[in-house]
């Protein structure tokens, strides 16, 4: 129906030419609905006034109606148009309607414009359609400036559904609305538009995802990213997406929100290459010297050089025995990690839980390049860790690096602050020494600490836990790593300093760019920061997916436990069945079947595989079952966590 090929929309201003829209391509079937959403100055409005022939700037590229080519039409042709085929609801409501005319005159002004003369019926059509968008008679009559936004919202969708068009353009349809009137309009929306095709533009994601099937992704006004509405909401493959979703604030979102890092970009003098580059974690080269093209990627388009976010730290089937006694005196081994795989993805934040011994400090060490395993591989940056030599193993050290448990024990005592944080950069031979007295200075300036004589030749026993803590990760991000390895970074401190140290490691993680392995035994923690969780118990991965999913709806029993575990500020003491049990060599069946109040015979005799339900994976013979246990007491789980 709607064929929109590389648009381009330019306008003229005092300080030059500006881009708004650049080879902008999008195809719009026949009943279809499709969501743009982007942040603010990203062009959508600007796409959605060019398709209605509105646009003030200069337009080049072609949008085509049912085949037939619009930028050729004349303003008579657009009037025709406008009010038969195409309508639209503009956003900023207050400023449509004329103030000194009733609402039932100016609903009424489209089909009087296309059938002169027939009031009658212009208003019988205006009366049933105001009715159907909810409004009552009193509100026919009333002036714009006596009604509520709401209000005059349902009033300008009676008014583009005056003529039947056959494509509705929503842009903006619920902003600056309350949520109970944004829920009945999202409502009317939906039954009223259920024959039409729509176009809706929002920067609101929770009134895209309940309007559209697919979604195409705007920014600085190219296309980044397009296809199924619900899976680039749930999982965004470009980093612009991801970014964009994870500022969003829905009713399920326990972690912290994070702005976007940087700024977005002038559109005056735009950056070269791709328009998101300077903000990317990503980024190369050849991002900021060459656009990316819109290209088929599974079931959807992605414009990244990268093919979208990519995996920089991967550990596949990682086994680690260690030995113990056993009953008879003889030398036995259990696999403190037993297979599992992780993987962490350019710029996010995925957070390891799981209890004291569940394999969580050992799988860090092993994937930080320390340990290495008995089986099983870790890959950085598609390079495996443990085959790597000299000065490709040099250079890992700088890429990757790790907190360790207790910072007392993870820096020497008889070094001063200054020394402990430019150690790593003597290790590495970087800079001179002045250089690498700045990089001291800055690395403690980033994390809140002074770079004053005095405190940089202070001891470690002189400072605080919270001061010891900042300056260890002073130490790591001294050295700019790609990947930065947390192992309980906050657990030996009070509330309030926890809580400041793990703002500034988010902080930090957002503005720098680099992507973050935190490990906890607190599951409501890890909520706070954690992009997505994996919980870890008997040293295997028994589920894993979005931080929002996994409080929401935890698949695994043991997972379901820890959230019942959480802290809460509740006088109940919760019961807990245990029995402490590890699983040796040889042995088989589920890790957790003892403790399971769910088990079959099943769990004992075969180990569920991870498998993929929805968003997450989770190994568990009962999952699917268990899956439709009511989602209230998960909602009341996160209440009591959070």
């Amino acid at each position: 129906m709607l064929d929109i090929n590389n648009l381009k929309v330019t306008f003229e201003t005092r300080m030059g030419e500006v881009k708004v829209l650049e080879k902008v391509s999008l195809k719009v079937s026949p009943g279809e609905r499709v969501g743009i959403i982007g942040e603010s100055g990203s062009g959508k409005t600007t796409l959605a006034l060019s398709i209605m022939g509105l646009v003030q700037g200069r337009v080049q590229g072609s949008i085509k109606y049912r085949g037939e080519e619009l930028l050729d039409k004349k303003e008579e042709d657009w009037e025709k148009i406008r009010s038969q085929k195409i309508s639209m609801v503009f956003q900023n409501t207050g400023e449509m309607l004329n103030p000194v005319y009733a609402l039932i005159d100016q609903v009424m002004e489209p089909y009087l414009k296309v059938n002169p003369g027939k009031k009658k019926e212009a208003f019988s059509r205006a009366s049933n359609l105001l009715k159907k968008v909810g409004l009552r008679e009193d509100h026919f009559y009333a002036y714009p400036f006596t009604l509520s936004g709401g209000e005059i919202q349902r009033g300008l969708i009676a008014m583009a559904l005056m003529n039947e068009p056959e494509l509705i353009i929503l842009d903006e349809p619920t902003s600056a609305l309350d949520a109970l009137t944004k829920g009945e309009l999202i409502r009317l929306l939906d039954e009223i538009a259920r024959d039409k095709t729509v176009l809706v533009i929002s920067h609101d994601l929770s009134t895209v995802i309940k309007l559209t099937r697919r979604t195409a992704v705007l920014y600085a006004g190219s296309i980044m990213e397009a296809g199924s509405t619900e899976s680039l909401l749930r999982e965004p493959r470009h980093p612009y997406s991801r970014a964009l979703v994870r500022a969003y604030p829905t009713r399920t979102t326990v972690k912290d929100l994070q702005g976007i890092r940087g700024e977005f970009p002038s559109l005056v003098d735009p950056p070269s290459g791709c328009p998101f580059h300077p903000r990317c974690t990503q980024a190369l080269e050849k991002c900021s010297q060459e656009k990316p093209l819109l290209a088929e990627k599974g079931e959807g388009t992605l414009a990244c050089h990268r093919g979208g976010v990519v995996t920089l730290l991967k550990g596949e089937k990682i086994i680690q025995k260690f030995p113990r006694q056993g009953k008879d005196g003889k030398e036995i081994y259990f696999n403190a990690v037993d297979g599992a795989g992780v993987t962490l993805k350019e710029g996010e934040i995925l957070a390891l839980v799981g209890e004291s011994g569940s394999g969580k400090t050992t799988l860090a060490q092993i994937l930080a390049g320390i340990n290495r395993p008995t089986a099983g591989k870790v890959y950085f940056q598609e390079r495996e860790i443990y085959s790597l030599k000299g000065q490709e193993k040099k250079d890992l050290r700088r890429r990757l690096q790790i907190l360790f448990q207790n910072p007392q024990e993870a820096v020497s005592h008889r070094m001063m602050v200054h020394d402990l944080v430019e150690e790593p950069l003597d290790i590495q031979d970087i800079g001179d020494k002045e250089t690498r007295v700045q990089a001291v200075k800055e690395a403690l300036g980033l994390v809140g600490l002074p770079g004053d004589s005095f405190f940089l030749h202070k001891y470690p026993h002189e400072l605080s836990g919270g001061e010891l803590q900042r300056v260890t990760i002073a130490r790591a991000l001294v050295m700019k790593p790609k990947v930065l390895i947390a192992d309980e970074p906050s657990a030996s401190l009070d509330a309030s300093v926890q809580a400041k140290i793990l703002k500034l490691l988010m902080h930090l993680q957002n503005e720098q760019g680099f992507a973050l392995f935190l490990i906890t035994h607190d599951l409501a923690l890890a909520g706070k920061v954690g992009d997505r969780v994996a919980v870890m118990f008997s040293g295997k991965i028994v589920e894993e997916g979005p931080t929002s999913e996994i409080f929401r709806y935890p698949l695994h029993p043991y997972t379901e436990l820890l959230l019942d575990m959480a802290p809460s500020l509740e006088r109940e003491v919760p019961s807990i069945r245990r029995t402490v049990k590890l699983k040796e060599e040889g042995e088989r069946g589920c890790p957790y079947y003892v403790h399971c109040p769910y088990s079959t015979d099943i769990c004992t005799r075969e180990e569920a595989p991870l498998k993929e339900i929805g968003f997450q994976r989770v190994a568990c013979h009962r999952a699917t079952a268990l899956k439709g246990r009511s989602s209230n007491s998960s909602v009341k789980k996160i209440k009591k966590v959070l």
